[in-house]
């Protein structure tokens, strides 16, 4: 037989080097949820809320810690609005004495 003739059989495969191949994808690993965080317009609450996207990269076990933190980050900015001083209410009906 010659090696110039034709082959019977299947050609061989390629071998991909490790570094080449495409990761082998995982259901448990983390992954972007891809829900779009809107600006509020006060900063403070938007820092929290950005916040959330540190979730992004985490195992679920993970995301209570965030989701902890991005909330008594926003009831702490609530909370201080509140205590703010505002302007005075209407004053109460005047109270007569009897004389």
């Amino acid at each position: 037989m010659s090696d110039t003739g034709p082959q019977t059989g299947t050609e061989p495969q390629a071998q991909t080097a490790p570094e080449e191949r495409e990761p082998e994808h995982d259901p448990a690993a983390p992954a972007p949820l891809g829900v779009p965080r809107i600006p509020t317009g006060h900063a403070e609450a938007d820092a929290h809320l950005e916040r959330l996207a540190d979730a992004d990269h985490l195992a679920t076990d993970g995301h209570f810690e965030v989701y902890e933190d991005v909330h008594r980050g926003l009831r702490e900015a609530l909370t201080a609005l509140d205590a703010r001083p505002g302007p005075a209410g209407p004053a109460g009906r005047p109270t007569v004495t009897p004389g």
